[in-house]
This record gives structure tokens, C-alpha cells and sequence, in this order.
């Protein structure tokens, strides 16, 4: 029986996918690991294969399943909540700029069953100096409490619990939206459940590795909203 269902989802940047991967691999735990392939380019999607065999993770090329464009985070979603919902077990996603230390998944774990009415639980960001980074820079005091989540929890390290999978179908996300994470976190609460922002547990996160136009926001913002606007991407 495993712990959790982790999955990662992949569209190259595959420097930082690796020490995503090797990351999670050195978990303490027993967990099943799903790497979601993107439509990468060729040779990322050699080496997660290759890397497949070496680490033991499950890796799902999403062209087997739509011929869309991506991003595909919808569908990633809707499968990984399929899975997670069959084996009955929770669903954890780590994206591919974050990196766990050995304690951090058995630690949401642990959280989410103290507290029986959570929904989700995440881990707080850190950058290289050890400070709370994007998503959570919000956060200015260091601690290591748990807090109930003032915003909407990011995806970059977060458990959400299979009583909330069981009661909200990732089937009614919509395909116009990109921030699947805001409205994920809005529906939890709707339904009655607790979100959990756990500053015990820091992730190193290098923001927007995983989504490189993301940058252009704090490096050329008049390229980033043409981006944003012509493309219809980064929609809440």
C-alpha cells in the first residue's frame, strides 16, 4: 500500500525536472511516482525514459492521450486524480522547480491525518538564502507552525487529501483557465475543508524553472501581458 500518489508534471527545463526527481526518489516513505511528459522536446523525453529505469518512476507521455497543444495541466490533473481515487490515497504534486528534503512528503502526510477536516497541505517555498520565496513571500515571519492558509495554496509542494478528491471532481475544471491551483484551493474551502500552510516544512523553489515566459513578467512585463493576452495564458 502506497502513502501517496506524487506526480510531477514536465514540459523540459529538464536541469531542474532531474533534481526534482532525484529529490523525491530519496523521500522517506513508500509513495507512487508519476511523471507527466508535456510534449517535451525530444531529448528530454529520452532522458526522463532513460531516468525511468533508474529511479523507478512511472512516466505517462501525454501525447498518448490528446493531441493538444500544451499546457495540458487540466488533463494531468484529471488523470492523476483517477489514479489516486482508485488506489484510495492521497495526491501529492511537486512541480519541476521545487526540491524536497527527506522528511517533507511523510510531513504533509502526517498533517493532513492530524487534522482530519484538511483539504490540502502545503509546504512553504524558500530561495537559496533560506527566505520564503514566490508563491509564499507573502509570509514574512518565520516560524515552524502550521497555519490555515490565508490564500490560495500553489501547487509547487502540496497534498490534497482523498476525502476533498472524493467530493470534488477535477473533471469540472475549466479548460479556459490556467491557475488550476487558485480555483482547486477556493472549491476545498467551499466544501467545508481546512487549507494547511505548513512553514515546518520548507521546499527550495526556483520559481518558473519549470515555465520559462513566466519570467518575462519581472524581466520584460510589456512582452509577458502581450504573451498573457494574444495567447490567453497565466488565466485565473
Amino acid at each position: 500500500m502506497y502513502d501517496a500518489l506524487i506526480i510531477t508534471p514536465v514540459k523540459d527545463s529538464i536541469q531542474s525536472t532531474l533534481k526534482t526527481i532525484e529529490s523525491v526518489s530519496a523521500s522517506e516513505g513508500k509513495f507512487e511516482y508519476i511523471i507527466f511528459n508535456d510534449y517535451s522536446n525530444s531529448e528530454t523525453k529520452s532522458i526522463l525514459e532513460r531516468n525511468s529505469r533508474i529511479y523507478g518512476y512511472e512516466l505517462v507521455n501525454i501525447e498518448e492521450y490528446t493531441a493538444n497543444p500544451p499546457p495540458n495541466y487540466r488533463l494531468i490533473l484529471q488523470l492523476a486524480q483517477q489514479k489516486a481515487l482508485l488506489k484510495k490515497i492521497p495526491l501529492i504534486i511537486i512541480e519541476s522547480d521545487v526540491i524536497v528534503t527527506k522528511n517533507i512528503l511523510k510531513g504533509l502526510i502526517t498533517i493532513s491525518e492530524t487534522c482530519k477536516n484538511s483539504g490540502m497541505v502545503g509546504a512553504i517555498t524558500v530561495n537559496e538564502k533560506n527566505e520564503y520565496n514566490f508563491p509564499y513571500n507573502f509570509e514574512k515571519k518565520k516560524s515552524n507552525e502550521v497555519v490555515v492558509a490565508k490564500h490560495s495554496l500553489s501547487f509547487c509542494c502540496t497534498l490534497i487529501t482523498t476525502s476533498f478528491l472524493t467530493k470534488f471532481s477535477f473533471e469540472n475544471l475549466s479548460a479556459k483557465k490556467d491557475w488550476f491551483d487558485v480555483y482547486i484551493s477556493r472549491q476545498s474551502k467551499k466544501y467545508g475543508y481546512v487549507n494547511l500552510l505548513a512553514k515546518n516544512l520548507e521546499v527550495f523553489h526556483q520559481p518558473h524553472s519549470s515555465r520559462q515566459w513566466k519570467k518575462l513578467k519581472y524581466e520584460n512585463p510589456v512582452l509577458y501581458y502581450l504573451e498573457k493576452y494574444l495567447k490567453k495564458r497565466d488565466r485565473i
